[in-house]
C-alpha cells in the first residue's frame, strides 16, 4: 500500500479510504510480477497461510515448553527434597492402606454399638410386652 500511494503522489490513507482502489491494489499483488513464471511464485495467500502455520505451532511449542519446565521443576524440587536429609515423603500407599482399615474398624465398632442396642431394645420391648400381658391376665382372671 505504502509503495504504491508513494508512486501515485498520495498519502496512503487514501488507499484505505476508497475501498475499490484497495480492493484492486491487494489483487495486483496477489498477481505474478511480469515475465515470472507461475510455477516459481509465492502468492500472498500461501505465505499468509504459512505465517497462520507458524503461528499456531509456535503456541504449541511454548505450551509444551511450559510443561516440561513445570515437570523439571517439580523432578528438581522432590530430588532436592530427598537429597536435604529432611525425610523422605509419606508413603502414601501405605497411608492410605491404614486410613482405610481405620475406618473399617470405626464401622464396625459403630455396628456392633448399634447391635447391641437394638438387642437391649429388643430385651427391654420384650419385658414390657409380658408385664402387660400378665397385667392383662391378672385383670381377666379377677373378673366375674
Amino acid at each position: 500500500m505504502s509503495s504504491v500511494a508513494r508512486a501515485a503522489g498520495v498519502h496512503r490513507s487514501l488507499n484505505h479510504r476508497h475501498g475499490d482502489l484497495h480492493a484492486a491494489v491487494l489483487a495486483r499483488a496477489s498477481e505474478p510480477p511480469p515475465g515470472a513464471t507461475v510455477g516459481t511464485q509465492v502468492s500472498r495467500q500461501s505465505l499468509l497461510a504459512d505465517v497462520a502455520n507458524l503461528t499456531a505451532r509456535n503456541s504449541r511449542l511454548s505450551a509444551h515448553i511450559t510443561r516440561l519446565e513445570r515437570r523439571l521443576s517439580e523432578a528438581l524440587g522432590q530430588a532436592a527434597w530427598e537429597a536435604s536429609g529432611l525425610g523422605a515423603p509419606a508413603d502414601i500407599e501405605t497411608l492410605t492402606r491404614q486410613v482405610t482399615e481405620l475406618e473399617q474398624q470405626i464401622l464396625d465398632a459403630e455396628l456392633d454399638e448399634r447391635d447391641e442396642d437394638l438387642t437391649a431394645a429388643r430385651a427391654a420391648n420384650r419385658e414390657l410386652t409380658a408385664q402387660l400381658n400378665r397385667a392383662r391376665s391378672e385383670t381377666n382372671s379377677h373378673s366375674p
